[in-house]
């Protein structure tokens, strides 16, 4: 695929400006359920070239490929070596800057580039209709085309049999599905990175595998949120809590007590119910998995 002049107009822009004139509203963002991170054009960094620095050494500093760097930096593209005292811009994760064309939805962007829609709409912040995206997992190259990163973005197949519980203590309802889902209170279309199970508040909320704690605290719309890190690269999230009976760096067997069921953070339902997620570790970080294949009661 060829780079358009347009794509290469927006790496000048990210060069020159920092950013600042391209990126989305962030006031667009909505992280309906569960937080969704920074936008990852709003986390480039600058980095000052050092005497003794070369293209290669930046690029294993900040655990990226030479070609994003080159792509993201125009004066670099012409073969132009890194000189002492430039400043370069540096991207959170290997990948390419694309603007949405006209007509276009950032759906039909991740289909363009075979990336996660998912991964997409969470490492873009959760917006619902940006302009400008950040597609993670490709690379400019010096012939001008844009290629898969060798660093796959992609994750490893999780190992189901390592992570296999139930969250309750009794089978529950579903309130709402994992994936793509409508909003009942505003109507948006977004992405549920868990799953809703329906139980009376108060209910006691229990690790589903053997694991240690990461996280025991308030985490904005997920309100009280208890993450549990388990082997296999694979992770657990129990959110909306009521209250939290555990604290980080505690070791957790299956079946212990993690806290209780409320309606905490921001829900898209009165209704108490566990907020629970399943998340494999992958380049892009901890990424959404379906719970449903990891729950057994």
């Amino acid at each position: 695929m060829i780079l358009p002049f347009r794509q290469l107009f927006l790496y000048s822009l990210v060069s020159a400006l920092g950013l600042v004139s391209i990126l989305p509203n962030s006031n667009s963002a909505n992280a309906a359920v569960g937080d969704c991170p920074i936008p990852a054009l709003s986390r480039f960094q600058r980095h000052k070239v050092v005497r003794g620095e070369t293209l290669e050494s930046i690029a294993q500093r900040y655990n990226l490929l030479p070609t994003t760097i080159i792509g993201m930096n125009p004066t670099l593209q012409s073969g132009a070596v890194v000189a002492v005292g430039s400043v370069l811009q540096i991207p959170p994760y290997n990948g390419i800057v694309v603007e949405v064309p006209s007509g276009q939805t950032w759906r039909q962007v991740a289909a363009q580039y075979k990336v996660r829609a998912d991964s997409l709409f969470e490492i873009n912040g959760c917006q619902q209709n940006p302009r400008i995206v950040f597609v993670p997992g490709v690379n400019w190259s010096p012939n001008g085309v844009v290629t898969k990163s060798p660093l796959s973005t992609e994750t490893k197949t999780p190992n189901r049999e390592s992570l296999s519980g139930y969250p309750l203590a009794q089978a529950a309802n579903v309130g709402l599905a994992y994936g793509w889902q409508i909003n009942p209170a505003t109507g948006q279309v977004f992405f549920h990175s868990g799953i809703d199970l329906l139980a009376p508040a108060g209910s006691d909320v229990q690790a589903i595998a053997p694991g240690s704690v990461a996280f025991a605290s308030d985490q904005g719309s997920y309100g009280k949120l208890v993450i549990i890190n388990h082997g296999g690269g694979l992770q657990s999230r129990y959110a909306q809590l009521d209250s939290i009976k555990v604290t980080v760096g505690q070791q957790v067997k299956k079946g212990d007590l993690l806290g209780t069921v409320g309606i905490s953070g921001q829900p898209t339902s009165s209704q108490p119910h566990l907020h629970f997620e399943v998340r494999s570790s992958s380049s892009l970080g901890w990424v959404a998995q379906d719970p449903k294949g990891y729950l057994k009661k």
